[in-house]
């Protein structure tokens, strides 16, 4: 008999790491379905969760003033589907999954902590649900060791109540993107053939840094006049008015926002060097961009947050900076644009170390082995 698992998942329209775990996940073992509170029934998400042949409910939730009725559907629904297995994640599935979970007896609650310090620093009202649900999961997935250390540390979780399993990616994706593709989206946005183009994938929110990035930007045109910065993910976020300042000291045509770009494996190959800088150790609580942007084999320069204090190393696999220090980022810059060989082993390196541990499959196991109950 497979193993009844049900994903629910608040306020997402797509992710890849819910498609990838979709596809991958051994039907023959585990029966997969999901539920989406969303503002939207046609998400992303959902289309491709129908596309793979799994099961799907969706329930209205645009807020909290729905937080009544979502709870009775999702109440009704679990009841009826008695899951061996619910894994839930974001705050509002978060909470409302466990919470039901107990009172229907669900043995497996598992819930995945998505954030680390941010409710601590920017919400500490919040704090109290991150302990609602730490009570009510029968197992909670840190997504980095950063992520443990906060449970851990500044919420009292015992360690045997958590599991560490990275967030993954399904890297021939990141090494199978033809010619065609990129020339599409330089086309699409009008990048320049003469360059340099130093990308940049985060919202526009206070803790990712960028205000740091730009003036570094600024700089680098002094050498570079014809260097474009790209700006993914762009508009979204709190600190659009402060960042729109600092954008207005530059040329127009040296900077382009792309609020979304949906080819993200071509997106990365437009860039010669890749900037993640986060302002402390654990403000970012994973990054995916930083286990892409070394899949893609894109030159980085990085802060160490999330899951770049595991692994990455200056002038092995990134060049790394010091936190909120333009200077330092306007310099690491430089030096990939000038030092070509230099690049080469960072991309050689920070490729190697992706491929060996963050894998898409190597996540699939042991998710496999969470639902199973070890």
């Amino acid at each position: 008999m497979r193993t009844k698992v049900v994903y629910i998942i608040s306020n997402i329209d797509k992710a890849l790491e819910f498609e990838w775990v979709a596809e991958y996940l051994n039907q023959e073992r585990f029966e997969l379905s999901f539920i989406l509170l969303n503002p939207m029934a046609n998400s992303h998400l959902a289309r491709f969760v129908e596309s793979q042949g799994l099961g799907l409910k969706y329930i209205p939730y645009s807020g909290k003033k729905d937080l009544v009725f979502a709870f009775y559907k999702l109440y009704k629904y679990l009841k009826s589907l008695q899951p061996d297995v619910i894994h839930c994640h974001l705050p509002e599935a978060t909470l409302l999954g466990l919470s039901i979970g107990k009172i229907l007896g669900i043995k497996e609650r598992i819930y995945t902590r998505h954030h680390s310090t941010f409710n601590h620093d920017y919400h500490p009202h919040a704090v109290k649900y991150d302990l609602w649900s730490n009570q009510w999961a029968t197992k909670i997935i840190a997504i980095t060791q950063n992520v443990a250390d906060v449970l851990i540390e500044k919420e009292g979780v015992s360690s045997d109540k958590i599991q560490i399993i990275n967030h993954s990616i399904d890297i021939d994706r990141f090494t199978s993107v033809n010619s065609e593709r990129v020339e599409t989206l330089k086309q699409k946005y009008g990048i320049r053939s003469e360059g340099p183009i130093i990308g940049v994938i985060s919202r526009y929110t206070e803790w990712k840094g960028i205000q740091y990035i730009i003036p570094a930007f600024k700089r680098i045109l002094e050498q570079y006049p014809k260097a474009q910065l790209v700006l993914a993910n762009a508009r979204k976020g709190e600190y659009v008015d402060q960042l729109d300042i600092l954008l207005a000291e530059l040329p127009q045509e040296s900077y382009i926002e792309i609020p979304f770009e949906k080819d993200l494996y071509a997106l990365y190959q437009l860039f010669d060097v890749f900037v993640h800088t986060p302002i402390d150790p654990y403000c970012e609580a994973f990054g995916q961009i930083y286990i892409e942007s070394l899949a893609a084999k894109i030159p980085s320069v990085f802060t160490l947050s999330g899951v770049a204090r595991d692994f990455v190393q200056h002038e092995k696999e990134a060049l790394v900076v010091d936190f909120k220090s333009t200077e330092q980022i306007h310099e690491a810059i430089l030096r990939l644009l000038k030092d070509p060989e230099l690049s080469e082993v960072l991309k050689e390196n920070g490729f190697e170390v992706v491929d060996q541990n963050y894998r898409i499959e190597n996540k699939i196991d042991q998710l496999s082995k969470a639902f199973d109950g070890n």
